[in-house]
C-alpha cells in the first residue's frame, strides 16, 4: 500500500468516525482511534494526537453557534475549564510513558463505560431548584433561551461537577476523545443544569481540554502532520454530514446500532491490550 493509497483509507474511515460520532454526541474521537490501532495498525500514540487534532476543529465550529444562541454557559465552562486543563495535561503525560498495552485497556473500558451514559434515559429538570451558595459567589447560574422565553436555573453541587471534570480531562488526554459523556454528567446529573446547557457547554469545552493535551502530544512528537490531515478532514466532512442526517434520522435506532459498535470495539481494545496486540 502507497502513501495515497494509505491517505484515502484513513480520509474516509475519519469521514466514518465523524459521522457517527455525530450522529451520537460521543464525536469522533471514539470511533477514529480504534479504526486507526485496529484496522490500520497505527500507533496508538500517533492516533491519539490525531484524534486530539480533530476534537479541537470540530469543537471550535459548533461551538460557535451555540454561544451565539445563547445555550452554553461560558462562566460554568471556563470554571471547570480549570479542572479539565488540569486533568488533561496529567493525562498527556502519563500517556507519553504509559504501556501502549495498559492505554489501550483504558480506551476498551471508558468505550463501554461511554455506551452505557450515552444510552440512559435523562431525567428531567427539577423545577425552582435553590439557590447553592458556592455557585451564586462564583455567578455560575445563568439562563438559555426556550419557546417559551428565557429560563434561569441554579447550579448545585459545584465541587462534585469540578472532581468529576478532573477525571474527564485525563481521560481526554491520556486517550484522545473529548470525553463528552463524562463532561455531560458532570454537568447534567451532579451540577443540576438543563440538558441543552450540559451539552452545548460540553462541546464549548471539549476543544480547549484537547488544545490542551494536544500540547503535550506534540512536544513528544506524536502529531505526525501527514496523519492528522486527512484525519482532521475526513472528521469534519463527517460531523457536517452527521448533522445534515441527524435532522431526519431515527435517532434512538442510531444509538442502538453504534452501541453495539463501541461495545465490539471496546471488547476488541480490552482483548488486544491484555493479549499485547497492541
Amino acid at each position: 500500500m502507497n502513501n495515497l493509497e494509505f491517505t484515502a483509507i484513513i480520509a474516509l474511515a475519519s469521514i466514518l468516525a465523524g459521522l457517527l460520532g455525530a450522529l451520537t454526541g460521543l464525536g469522533g474521537g471514539v470511533v477514529v482511534v480504534p479504526l486507526l490501532t485496529l484496522g490500520l495498525d497505527v500507533d496508538i500514540r500517533y492516533a491519539i494526537g490525531s484524534a486530539l487534532v480533530s476534537v479541537i476543529a470540530t469543537s471550535s465550529g459548533a461551538a460557535i453557534a451555540y454561544v451565539r444562541e445563547g445555550y452554553s454557559n461560558i462562566r460554568v465552562g471556563m470554571f471547570l475549564e480549570v479542572a479539565t486543563t488540569f486533568g488533561a495535561v496529567t493525562g498527556a503525560l502519563i500517556a507519553a510513558k504509559a504501556p501502549t498495552r495498559v492505554i489501550a485497556i483504558i480506551f476498551g473500558v471508558v468505550l463501554l463505560v461511554s455506551t452505557y451514559l450515552s444510552n440512559r434515559p435523562h431525567h428531567s429538570q427539577a423545577v425552582n431548584l435553590p439557590i447553592n451558595p458556592l455557585a451564586a459567589r462564583l455567578k455560575l447560574d445563568g439562563s438559555y433561551p426556550t419557546p417559551q422565553g428565557e429560563q434561569s436555573y441554579h447550579i448545585q453541587h459545584v465541587p462534585g461537577g469540578f472532581a468529576v471534570m478532573l477525571v474527564a480531562g485525563a481521560l481526554s488526554g491520556l486517550l484522545g476523545i473529548g470525553s463528552g459523556a463524562l463532561k455531560v454528567l458532570a454537568m447534567d446529573r451532579v451540577m443540576q443544569l438543563p440538558f441543552k446547557v450540559s451539552t452545548t457547554t460540553s462541546n464549548f469545552m471539549i476543544g480547549v481540554t484537547a488544545a490542551a493535551s494536544a500540547g503535550i502530544y506534540f512536544s513528544r512528537g506524536y502529531i505526525d502532520p501527514g496523519l492528522c490531515m486527512p484525519v482532521l478532514l475526513g472528521v469534519l466532512v463527517g460531523a457536517w454530514c452527521g448533522a445534515k442526517v441527524l435532522v431526519r434520522a431515527k435517532v434512538t435506532a442510531l444509538r442502538i446500532v453504534f452501541s453495539i459498535v463501541l461495545l465490539a470495539i471496546g471488547i476488541q481494545m480490552i482483548y488486544n491490550g491484555i493479549t499485547g496486540r497492541i
